[in-house]
């Protein structure tokens, strides 16, 4: 019997590791968007779209239109164990632009309520112009599924 104890307590022990290691969550990070410091050096009524570029980096996607605004997308998707991959984390950074091609405004968009998050000392009265695409992409956030984002 004694045997029988310390083979059952090491299948057991193997066991519980099999299915701790199953059950711990990975993650995978996609996308990219700029560091709030970068961000910072972009001004309001001064910068243009090639200067954004020089100071942030190119963007993600840009407006459907040539001269439209500027997106940085960032993604966190968590799976654990056999579970499709969750979105935990989404940002996104927009960046508009007026009629002569000068910066209107610099927004961050988060996954929390679909709602977006204004940097406050960057919003401007036309906030609302040419997010047709950004609300469209935030509206859609529970029809995507994570096998829209993985690569295979």
């Amino acid at each position: 019997m004694p045997g029988m104890t310390k083979r059952f307590a090491q299948a057991a022990a193997v066991a519980v590791l099999v299915i701790g290691v199953a059950c711990s969550p990975i993650y995978q990070d996609h996308g990219y968007v700029p560091l709030e410091t970068d961000l910072q050096q972009v001004q309001v009524g001064v910068d243009t779209r090639e200067t954004v570029k020089e100071k942030v980096g190119d963007p993600s996607t840009g407006g459907i239109v040539n001269e439209g605004d500027y997106y940085w997308v960032r993604s966190r998707f968590r799976t654990i164990g056999p579970r499709e991959p969750e979105v935990i984390e989404r940002e996104i950074v927009a960046i508009s632009f007026d009629g002569v091609g000068r910066v209107a405004n610099v927004e961050r968009y988060g996954l929390e309520d679909g709602r977006f998050v204004p940097l406050s000392r960057r919003v401007t009265s036309s906030s609302t112009d040419n997010k047709g695409f950004l609300r469209q992409l935030l509206g859609n956030l529970g029809r995507f599924s994570a096998g829209d984002f993985i690569g295979g």
